[in-house]
C-alpha cells in the first residue's frame, strides 16, 4: 500500500476520531509551548546576564569578593566594603596600558531605584551585548551637577520625561526618611532600552554626588565606589590586573567581567536545571497520555485494522499508518505551541521588561530553534513506534487466526 494511500486514509481516520485527537493535540501543544517558552526565556536571560556589559577589560574595586564586587558594580546589588581613594584611581589611569576610565560611585537611591555617579566617560564607553552602546530615547546626557539621566525602565515606571524635576534620597532602601531635598534635579535625558541594570538606574555627575553629601562644588572626588577600565591592548589584561591586585597603595582588586559573569551564571545554572526539568515532565506526560490514548484506539479499531489487511495492507503498511497519525498529531500539536509561544511571549515581554528589565525578542526561526521542533519530533515517533508495533503484530496475529479457520 503506497505512502499517498496511506497518509489520506490517516488523515480521515483522524477526523473520524477528532473529539479524542483534539485532547491529544491539546495535551502536546501545552507541553510543546511550555518547553520551548522555558528554553527561549532561559536563552534570552543568559544572553541578557551575560551581556550585561561589554568592552570593559577590568573592573576595580575595594578587596573583597570577586562575585561582591561584580554584583554592587554592574547590578547594584549589596554594597562596597569601602571606597578607592581617587589618588588610586589616578595613579590607575595614568598607567601606559590604560586606554579609558569610568569612576562609579553610589550610595543613594530615588524610590526604589539605585543612582550612580559617574562621568560622561560613561555613555561613550559602557556597551552591553554585542558591543552595543547605549542609545537616547529623549534627551541628552547631564551637562551640570542639577541633572540626572534616568534608564528606561525607570522612566517607564515613574513617569519621567526631560524637563521633570526629581529628589534624591540617602541609602538604597526603597523607603528612606534621609531626603536631599536641598539638591533637586532635572531629568536632562532618557536612555533607550538595554535590557540590563542600566535601565533601572539614574545617573548623574561625580560632582553631584559629592555636593549632596556636603561637599564643595568643583572640589576634587575623595573616593569612588568602583572603577571600570578599557585598555589599548587585551593582551596587557593580565600584566594590569596583577599590578592592580598587588597594589601597595591600598587593597585593591580587579576582576575580568565576562569572566566572573559567566562563574556566576554557572552558580546559577540550578536555576534553568530545574525549569527544564519542569518542562521536561510536563512533556514526559503528555507522552504517556498519548500512548494511552493511542494503545485504548488501537483495541478499538480492530475492525478497521482487519479490514486494512483484507485489502492487502502488509503489517508494515499498519505501522507506517500509525507513524503517519502520529506525525500528524505532533505535526498540528508543534504548529500550534509556536504560534501560543509566541502570543505568550508578546504579552509577557512588556511585563517583564518592566518588573526585571529584561528584553524578550521574539521566537524567530534559526538553527536552534529548527533543531528543538526536529527532536520533539522525533520524540514523539520513537514515543509512537511501542502503540505502531502492537497494531502490525496485533493485526498479522488476526490475520493468521482468520487463514486457520
Amino acid at each position: 500500500m503506497g505512502f499517498n494511500m496511506l497518509w489520506r486514509i490517516a488523515r480521515l481516520s483522524l477526523w473520524h476520531r477528532r473529539i479524542t485527537i483534539s485532547l491529544i493535540v491539546l495535551a502536546l501543544t501545552l507541553a510543546f509551548a511550555v518547553l520551548l517558552a522555558v528554553e527561549h526565556i532561559r536563552h534570552e536571560v543568559r544572553d541578557t546576564f551575560t551581556g550585561t556589559v561589554s568592552g570593559v577589560d577590568l573592573i576595580v574595586g575595594a578587596r573583597t569578593g570577586s562575585s561582591n564586587l561584580l554584583l554592587y558594580s554592574l547590578f547594584g546589588i549589596g554594597s562596597p566594603t569601602r571606597n578607592i581613594s581617587w589618588t588610586s584611581v589616578e595613579t590607575i589611569t595614568q598607567q601606559p596600558a590604560v586606554d579609558w576610565v569610568v569612576p562609579l560611585s553610589m550610595g543613594d537611591s530615588h524610590r526604589g531605584f539605585r543612582v550612580l555617579a559617574t562621568t560622561d566617560a560613561f555613555f561613550a564607553h559602557f556597551h552591553y551585548g554585542q558591543q552595543r552602546p547605549l542609545l537616547w530615547r529623549q534627551g541628552q546626557g547631564f551637562a551640570t551637577s542639577r541633572e540626572v539621566v534616568v534608564g528606561a525602565a525607570v522612566a517607564q515606571q515613574l513617569g519621567y520625561i526631560p524637563g521633570d524635576s526629581l529628589v534624591l534620597a540617602h541609602g538604597q532602601g526603597r523607603t528612606s526618611f534621609s531626603l536631599h531635598s536641598d539638591h533637586p534635579f532635572k531629568v536632562s535625558g532618557v536612555l533607550a532600552p538595554t535590557g540590563t541594570p542600566v535601565d533601572q538606574t539614574l545617573l548623574i555627575n561625580l560632582d553631584a554626588m559629592d555636593q549632596i553629601h556636603g561637599h564643595s562644588p568643583g572640589a576634587q572626588p575623595q573616593a569612588v565606589s568602583a572603577l571600570l577600565v578599557g585598555l589599548n591592548n587585551r593582551i596587557q589584561t593580565f600584566a594590569l590586573q596583577r599590578y592592580i591586585n598587588e597594589f601597595d597603595q591600598e587593597a585593591l582588586l580587579a576582576i575580568l567581567p565576562g569572566v566572573e559573569l559567566s562563574l556566576l551564571w554557572e552558580n546559577l545554572r540550578w536555576i534553568e536545571t530545574s525549569l527544564r526539568s519542569i518542562a521536561a515532565l510536563v512533556l514526559l506526560s503528555s507522552m504517556l497520555g498519548m500512548i494511552t490514548l493511542l494503545l485504548v484506539s488501537i483495541q478499538q479499531r480492530q475492525e478497521e485494522l482487519g479490514t486494512l489487511r483484507s485489502l492487502g495492507a502488509g503489517p508494515w503498511s499498519v505501522f507506517a499508518l500509525i507513524e503517519i497519525e502520529v506525525l500528524l498529531i505532533t505535526g498540528s500539536a508543534l504548529l500550534l505551541a509556536l504560534l501560543i509561544t509566541q502570543l505568550g511571549l508578546l504579552a509577557a515581554s512588556q511585563w517583564l521588561a518592566h518588573i526585571t528589565g529584561i528584553q524578550l525578542t521574539p521566537l524567530s526561526i534559526d538553527i536552534r530553534l529548527l533543531g528543538w521542533l526536529g527532536l520533539l519530533l522525533l520524540i514523539s515517533l520513537m514515543v509512537a513506534v511501542i502503540p505502531a508495533w502492537l497494531a502490525s503484530r496485533r493485526s498479522l496475529l488476526q490475520q493468521l487466526h482468520s487463514e486457520r479457520h
